[in-house]
């Protein structure tokens, strides 16, 4: 595939080089590019955000302003490193969750990226390096090992110059546990993985809205300006997006005493983001945002109280996103159909596609389901597909190992 060059002048980084992330724009900037970014000490805007005081819930929803103008986020004293290496983890996440386009999204335990980062004497200081990427995903072989390229690339850089990081290089390997474009937010997992690691290595001194932060500046390049995949990823949970500009956050507490499974199958067929989103509407009547507006309310309702059988039926309601995306993706209306007819409570597109989920309380009805939804994709989109029942992730991206200095 030829990568044409094209020129972007970013905020924060001097960059040269050629998108290789299938889904972004190329870009280049400064004529003697390396495969290590260096993390520029630009101005960055405030974040307004309580600091949470303790692990247990509390309803009122934290806020932060995203927008970057002012040196106050950045930490004023460096921070040591209190680890020599960290291993990371972040979940698959699916986001929109039927009429809750750009704004609702939940994290599935169990599948995800791995990121293992270290202190590094041979990276200059400032700068991280990506040293290797692995994983079955055959996809993950289209991931360059520039950093400024790469999502946990991109995540890992922002997350360093939120904590003002300029006497320390590091290394970052990347493990792919999810494909590319399948609507399982793949560059999410990479990007909250990554971030969380920088975070970690360096005593844990960023903020979980600043965290969101640093993955936003990886989903910006990859998909768009939208944080329905990173923040379940980094976050866990259900969270409803309440606004952008100032970012605003709401965890969604799912009763910790209700099972809920998702089942997951995904088609041989890949469906980029840009390409999805092109498809949808540029305009939409009254009675079908009235009708989503109502559905979106449901939801969040049903994932409060517990109540699958709502959260199925909002999940398959909407009018306004899937109408447009399913059919371009071979049988989806068939495996929708086929998933309710074997006995979920709901069925949808998870984000872009081509992942159809369905919801259900029980992890053998969720593998009989499955069962219904592939034969369906083989039938009416020929299309083979893989099938999986995962839980809810209540937990989002944390450290896995450690190595302490």
């Amino acid at each position: 595939m030829e990568i044409k060059p094209s020129v972007y002048i970013h905020e924060r980084f001097c960059i040269l080089g050629f998108s290789d992330c299938p889904t972004a724009e190329p870009f280049n900037l400064c004529p003697n590019l390396t495969t290590m970014a260096i993390c520029c000490q630009s101005p960055l805007k405030p974040i307004f955000l309580a600091q949470p005081t303790s692990s247990t819930f509390k309803p009122k929803p934290f806020i932060c302003n995203l927008s970057l103008t002012s040196p106050e986020t950045q930490l004023t004293t460096e921070p040591e490193p209190v680890f020599t290496s960290v291993r990371t983890f972040a979940p698959a996440t699916v986001a929109n969750l039927g009429p809750g386009f750009d704004f609702l999204g939940c994290a599935v335990d169990g599948v995800g990226d791995f990121v293992s980062l270290s202190v590094d004497p041979s990276v200059h200081p400032g700068q991280v390096s990506i040293s290797e990427i692995t994983g079955s995903a055959a996809s993950a072989k289209k991931l360059s090992q520039n950093p400024l390229f790469n999502c946990a690339g991109i995540a890992a850089i922002a997350a360093m110059k939120l904590l003002g990081i300029r006497s320390v290089g590091l290394s970052l390997s990347l493990e792919k546990g999810l494909p590319l474009g399948s609507g399982l937010g793949s560059s999410a997992a990479s990007a909250a993985a990554a971030a969380v690691a920088v975070n970690e290595i360096f005593g844990r001194k960023l903020s979980t809205a600043e965290l969101v932060q640093a993955g936003l500046e990886s989903e910006a390049k990859v998909s768009g300006y939208h944080a329905d995949n990173i923040a379940p990823a980094i976050m866990g949970g259900f969270v409803l997006i309440r606004n952008y500009e100032p970012l605003d956050l709401m965890q969604l507490r799912f009763p910790i005493e209700k099972e809920l499974f998702f089942v997951l199958v995904t088609p041989e067929f890949e469906a980029p983001t840009k390409k999805m989103r092109a498809a949808l509407p540029a305009e939409i009547g009254m009675p079908h945002h009235v009708w989503n507006c109502s559905q979106a309310g449901a939801l969040v309702a049903a994932v409060l109280q517990g109540d699958l059988e709502g959260l199925g039926k909002a999940l398959s309601s909407d009018k306004i996103v899937e109408p447009r995306r399913a059919p371009l993706i071979p049988g989806m209306e068939g495996v929708k159909k086929a998933a309710i007819e074997a006995g979920a409570f709901g069925c949808t597109i998870s984000g872009a596609g081509p992942t159809a989920v369905a919801v259900t309380n029980g992890e053998e009805k969720g593998r009989e389901i499955g069962e219904r939804m592939l034969e369906a994709f083989w039938k009416e989109g020929n299309l083979k597909a893989m099938a999986m029942v995962k839980r809810l992730d209540r937990v989002g991206a944390r450290i896995v190992t450690s190595v302490p200095r």
